[in-house]
Order: C-alpha cells, then sequence, then structure tokens
C-alpha cells in the first residue's frame, strides 16, 4: 500500500515508523521540519505544502492508496486533504484539533450534496483520549478498560500489588472467576501470553478478557472490595478536561477542575453545570492539600505541558491519592512517567495512532484496541467457513495468541477448550503485536 503522510510531526514519524516496513511511505514538510528519525527509515521524503498541487503530483499521490495529514495545523490539513482528492480514489485521513471542525466536516461528508468534497476520516486526538481517560476512570483500580460486543464483553488491566492472594501463585490455582479469561502479563516491561503454569508476581500487570458482569467479579474479589469511583479531581481546564467534566456530570461523579487561567475559569463555569471550577496553580502543594487531593478516588493531569502534569501528579500521590492518570504528550515519555510511580501515563497520539492502524488493516481483521504501549493487540476477525464445526483445542495457531471472546449472533461466548465454532462467528482474540500479522493471515490463508 502507498501511504503520503503530510507534516513531519511526531504523529508524523510515528506513523511511519509504525508503517514503513509494509508500505511504501512519502512525507512531505518543509526541509526544515523534517525529523532525525526520519533518517534512519526507508521512506521518501518530499519538500514543500502538500496543499500545492505541484507538491502533491511529486510525492506520486496519484498512485497513493492513503494520505493522512497530520501536520500541526488544521486548515492546512483540510486544504491538503482536499486537494488530495481532486486525483480520484485516495483516501484521506484528515487530524484536527478543534471540535468545530471535526463536527462541521463529517456535516459536510454526510451531507446529500458533498459530492467529491470530503474528507473520508477526521481524527480529533483529544475526543479520543477523553473517551479513553472515561473507560479506565469509571472501572476502579483498572489500568486499561476496552469494551467489546456494545459493552458487553471487556477487557480490563491491573498491577499486582503487595499482599493480593493471587501473588506467588500459578495461573492455574487462581480460581479466576468464570467466564473470565486471563490473556496477557506484562513484567519488567514486556508483554506476553501467559499459560496455567506462568506464577503472578508483585509488579506483574495482567489483562483478562470476559463478560462485563464476570469481571465485575473478578475486580471485587481479587483486587478491590467493592470500590465504587465518588470523586475525581481534574487538573487542567482545557478541551479534554470540559469533555471528560461533562461526561463524569451524566454519571453524577462529583468532579472539580483546577485551572490556572481564569477566563478559562468563567467558560468553564458557564459550561458545566455540577462541575467545582478553582483557579489556582495545579503544581501548588498548599492548594492541592487544601483543595483535598489526596482524598479524591482518581485525580487526572491534563494540561498541555508533559513536565507540568509529572510534577502535578506526584504531588497528587504525595499527598495520598489512590489513583493518578497523567496526560503525556510526548509518547517517548509515558515509560519515565511509569518509572516514578504514576499509576496511568496516556497520550492522545497513542489513541490517535491506533485509529489509524484500525482504519489501514486489510484482510477482513480489525484491531479493536492495542495495551501496553502497543505491545499487545486485540483483534476482531470473521470465521472462515474452513473453521466451522472445529473445536478451540483443534486450532493450531502459527503464533500465541487467546480467543478471548466469541460473538454468535447475538449471543456473547466466552469460550473453552471444547467450545465449538461455528462459520460467521466473530472472534475477538489477543496476542502480540509481533505476532498479530501472523494470526491474521492464518485466517485468510485457512
Amino acid at each position: 500500500m502507498k501511504i503520503v503522510i503530510y507534516g513531519a510531526t511526531e504523529i508524523g514519524c510515528l506513523l511511519a515508523t509504525e508503517f514503513f516496513e509494509d508500505h511504501d511511505i512519502t512525507i512531505i514538510d518543509k526541509e526544515e521540519n523534517r525529523a532525525k528519525e526520519l533518517a534512519n527509515l526507508d521512506i521518501s521524503f518530499v519538500s514543500g505544502n502538500a496543499s500545492n498541487i505541484e507538491v502533491l503530483k511529486n510525492a506520486d499521490i496519484k498512485n497513493a492508496d492513503i494520505f493522512i495529514a497530520c501536520s500541526g495545523i488544521d486548515e492546512a490539513n483540510i486544504v491538503a486533504c482536499l486537494s488530495a482528492k481532486q486525483f480520484g480514489g485516495v483516501r484521506t485521513i484528515c487530524f484536527v484539533s478543534k471540535e468545530e471542525y471535526k463536527n462541521t466536516l463529517n456535516f459536510e461528508k454526510n451531507s446529500e450534496n458533498y459530492g467529491n468534497f470530503f474528507i473520508d476520516y477526521i481524527i480529533w486526538p483529544e475526543e479520543l483520549l477523553t473517551q479513553e481517560i472515561f473507560r479506565i476512570v469509571t472501572v476502579a483500580q483498572a489500568l486499561d478498560v476496552e469494551n467489546f460486543a456494545d459493552g458487553r464483553a471487556r477487557l480490563l488491566e491491573y498491577k499486582v500489588k503487595q499482599n493480593l492472594p493471587i501473588t506467588g501463585k500459578k495461573v492455574k490455582d487462581c480460581g479466576f472467576t468464570q467466564d473470565t479469561l486471563m490473556v496477557g502479563l506484562t513484567r519488567e516491561g514486556q508483554l506476553f501470553i501467559p499459560n496455567g503454569e506462568t506464577e503472578i508476581l508483585e509488579g506483574d500487570k495482567l489483562i483478562f478478557m470476559g463478560t462485563s458482569h464476570s469481571l465485575d467479579i473478578l475486580a471485587g474479589t481479587f483486587f478491590h472490595e467493592k470500590e465504587v469511583i465518588k470523586t475525581v479531581a481534574i487538573i487542567g481546564g482545557g478541551t479534554v478536561g470540559r469533555m471528560l467534566a461533562k461526561t463524569l456530570e451524566n454519571l453524577k461523579i462529583k468532579t472539580k477542575i483546577i485551572e490556572k487561567d481564569h477566563e478559562r475559569c468563567e467558560f468553564l463555569a458557564e459550561n458545566l453545570t455540577n462541575t467545582l471550577i478553582i483557579n489556582g496553580d495545579g503544581t501548588n502543594m498548599k492548594l492541592l492539600d487544601e483543595e483535598e487531593i489526596g482524598l479524591a478516588d482518581v485525580v487526572i493531569s491534563i494540561t498541555n505541558n508533559d513536565e507540568r502534569n509529572l510534577l502535578c501528579s506526584l504531588l497528587a500521590k504525595q499527598l495520598g491519592a489512590k489513583r493518578v492518570i497523567s496526560r503525556v504528550s510526548k509518547v517517548l515519555n509515558i515509560p519515565l512517567f511509569e518509572k516514578v510511580g504514576i499509576d496511568i501515563a496516556i497520550s492522545a497520539k497513542n489513541s490517535a495512532l491506533n485509529e489509524v492502524k484500525n482504519d489501514l488493516q486489510e484482510n477482513g481483521a480489525d484491531i479493536l484496541a492495542t495495551v501496553e504501549q502497543g505491545q499487545g493487540e486485540v483483534i476482531e476477525i470473521l470465521t472462515p467457513k474452513e473453521f466451522d464445526g472445529k473445536m478451540i483445542m483443534e486450532i493450531k495457531f502459527p503464533a500465541r495468541a487467546i480467543i478471548g471472546v466469541m460473538q454468535r449472533r447475538n449471543k456473547v461466548i466466552i469460550p473453552k477448550g471444547n467450545t465449538e465454532i461455528h462459520s460467521g462467528d466473530v472472534l475477538i482474540i489477543f496476542t502480540t503485536a509481533e505476532n498479530a500479522p501472523k494470526i491474521k493471515e492464518f485466517f485468510v490463508c485457512a
């Protein structure tokens, strides 16, 4: 597949790094913006602005399958995508940073009179980040939460803390709840798929898939005792902070926002009905103490500055906050945040990268989610007729993978070894990113 990327930004470099081994990549940007890391990749670079037709021609846009506009300027991305559309069949993906642009462009696309004047896919990373944080916040102690089958099945990730009853036990001896499968384990930063003989150690991060009901029981039995999220403190009242507070209000969760800018506080007060707005600096220890940040069930630091988020998060931990989530702008900073004790470090760019990866999927397989900074993937595959009547234990994958969930019409099944597969079943499979291509190919070539 030929992919043209407009913008040698961090997300542009992430996309190029992710796809260059399997696809023909061309990046368009001004020469002075060319990132050093691009020099080590087998890609083409075209100097110029992608809204210029001649520059697009130099990038061989007429033979491109995908055009991704991810420069730092919304308007430039929009014009570049519309310009690329003039060359025919290329699929356009446009990154925007403003809600109004996403709403307007989606409206134009859905209009009966759009003609060829539309963009195929609009990605607003802040919206994706808000959705991801919201999923995590609403499940006590979870490090990651993904929903499948209209919420009837889930993926949950938990950290093994001191004195948990499963510490030191083998997986087969833990007695995890029915309709629950442990599909992944991360130890010292490395994800692998466990088996029954795998011993669980303190500090491990465990990934489970199962029905939503069974995972609720699992969480209450092994990781917390009927803990309910009642209070959330948000440091940073930008777009993500506002959207997140709005969704938390709908769940009747007591929410407060600490925002440094006075005018922004006035805006938030006008647009939020049940959220306490505090005008102050989230790095001020005295203010955090006075506002009893340490008593919040969850503290979320989501300013647009990594250093500030790290400091705010560490102060919240020092004051006794149970769980701290921190926004990370630079993806490379995520391991640093986790090393110094931040419970969950999360990036809008990673969320956006996953969206693009899923949009580019071929061979009838979709990526439903990624975990552990892309080390693991949850993929969805429609069962080919060649597998009709086979039991799970009879399927010999070419690499380690676990079928975590099966959907059969309106029924959700958590399979066992003797579960029979029917043609047309939707399989939700967990595997490592390294092995995912082999698993997809296995079903395609069966």
